[in-house]
């Protein structure tokens, strides 16, 4: 079983995996081509997904029997103890716009914090 996802791609590619593959949800396309028409179809994506991105997902001879390959994908594929696991890149952080550290909330600040404090109901 083959599956290749598509995001941000041209039509005409979409159009190009339809002839080997079943599209079953806009971009993502499933199918059991040979090896060989897999590696050329993915050679395809690589050339004509311009800016997109690309995921291909297909049965191999391993552990989890599967393994992946990524085009322009933020997620890499990495080895861990003999499993392909998708290495997601921690995100980016943005400095604060204050020069100022936050400061923590006030305490009892709420009406149901005052009233737990008095006894109140």
């Amino acid at each position: 079983m083959t599956v290749i996802i598509l995001a941000n791609c041209p039509a005409g590619l979409r159009g190009f995996l339809t002839r080997w593959l079943l599209e079953i949800s806009p971009g993502v396309f499933l199918g059991s081509p040979t090896a060989r028409i897999r590696d050329l179809l993915w050679d395809e994506v690589r050339q004509y997904s311009d800016k997109g991105r690309a995921l291909l997902v297909h049965q191999t001879d391993t552990e989890q029997g599967f393994t992946f390959r990524t085009h322009h994908h933020a997620w890499h594929p990495t080895d861990h103890e003999g499993l392909t696991l998708l290495h997601r890149p921690a995100p980016r952080t943005t400095p604060p716009e204050t020069s100022r550290p936050p400061q923590p909330p006030k305490k009892n600040w709420s009406k149901a914090a005052q009233r737990r404090k008095y006894g109140r109901r």
